[in-house]
């Protein structure tokens, strides 16, 4: 079973202090932590458990699963072989650096070099606040149509990487990928934009090789 812990709105108002901070800290705990973010059903932890897979022979992974109730994403990620502890956020749409710090304490970081902070499943409200995160990360499925962009366009302004997922679905859905990233780079010139398939592994390479380039 899953370690779980419940959280609450943090009582601070500085949480861009407070997620410096806990940049800094990780940082000089060796510790990249990424803010993986999307909405709900557009496969981030089928995205993660396969990023898992490939990579755990090469680094030390752990997880913290943010939802608003259950812990059956940590149970899949405890399966793989990384720590994952699943916090609960009393009901809140995003996690906070305050709330991601108290999570991450319930962890024990002992020689982890990439962490994951999965978000809760939603495209407004996590943008909208520092988690502490040294990248932040975002994925959009094929499904989801490639108009996100103009609807959404805060969490791709505030986004390093963007991930096209579940690429493999494409002659199913009417979605143009250079379209999105047209769109997308206009947003943000500085995005990274991986094409995947945790499926059939496509472009998979590109994003790890990604994250293993940036680690501490």
């Amino acid at each position: 079973m899953a370690k779980v812990i419940e959280l609450n709105k943090s009582i601070t108002d500085s949480n861009d202090r407070d997620a410096q901070k806990l940049r800094e800290e990780l940082k000089q705990k060796g510790v990249f932590l990424i803010n993986l973010m999307s909405s709900p059903g557009s496969g981030k932890t089928t995205l993660l458990s396969s990023t898992i897979e490939d990579l755990k022979d090469k680094v030390n992974i752990a997880v913290l699963e943010a939802d608003i109730d259950s812990d059956v994403d940590a149970v899949k990620i405890e399966k793989l072989g990384a720590k994952s502890v699943q916090v609960h956020t009393d009901g809140m749409c995003h996690m906070d650096a305050g709330m991601t710090k108290r999570g991450l304490e319930g962890m024990d970081l002992t020689g982890i070099k990439l962490a994951f902070l999965e978000n809760v499943g939603n495209l407004i409200c996590p943008a909208e606040f520092d988690t502490g995160a040294h990248k932040n990360v975002m994925i959009l499925s094929v499904p989801e149509g490639d108009d996100k962009p103009l609807k959404y366009p805060l969490m791709f302004s505030m986004s390093d990487v963007l991930l096209i997922t579940k690429t493999d679905a494409k002659p199913y859905f009417d979605f143009d990928i250079e379209a999105c990233k047209e769109r997308v780079l206009r947003l943000n010139p500085k995005i990274k934009i991986f094409p995947v398939s945790a499926e059939t592994k496509e472009g998979m390479d590109a994003w790890e090789a990604w994250l293993l380039e940036n680690l501490f």
